[in-house]
């Protein structure tokens, strides 16, 4: 099984970049087909945030980071982008990437449970 290693987060302001990786590690790539991030607030859930195809460019982001969040990935199909513009405080969370064989309804949000590998999360902390 593949493992997922996450780099990036950190701090910024509001109105700043940030970006994040998530690489996947060697094994089988079968079970990183598709790939997402979700984001979990203090006492809040764990939620979607965007979601792509491995080798696809298209991608599914949830509205209120529409405009703002790129999913780009690398050549060689090893990792995975996260590109967050326009940072608001709201986007402080921990940020996580989750990896999938595939996933029935990608036009919907990611849900965790169809998910199967996860990188070990990564905080975002923007200040107004």
């Amino acid at each position: 099984q593949v493992q997922l290693v996450e780099r990036g987060g950190g701090s910024g302001h509001a109105g700043g970049s940030l970006i994040l990786s998530c690489r996947v590690s060697t094994g089988n790539t079968e079970s990183s087909n598709y790939m997402a991030w979700f984001c979990q607030a203090p006492g809040e859930e764990r939620e979607g945030v965007a979601g792509s195809w491995k080798g696809r460019t298209s991608s599914y982001y949830v509205d209120s980071m529409k405009c703002r969040f790129t999913i780009v990935r690398d050549i060689a199909k090893t990792t995975k982008y996260l590109q967050m513009d326009a940072l608001k405080p709201e986007d402080t969370a921990m940020y996580y990437c989750a990896a999938a064989p595939a996933i029935r309804r990608p036009w919907l949000p990611p849900i965790p449970t169809e998910y199967i590998v996860w990188g070990q999360g990564t905080q975002v902390t923007v200040s107004a």
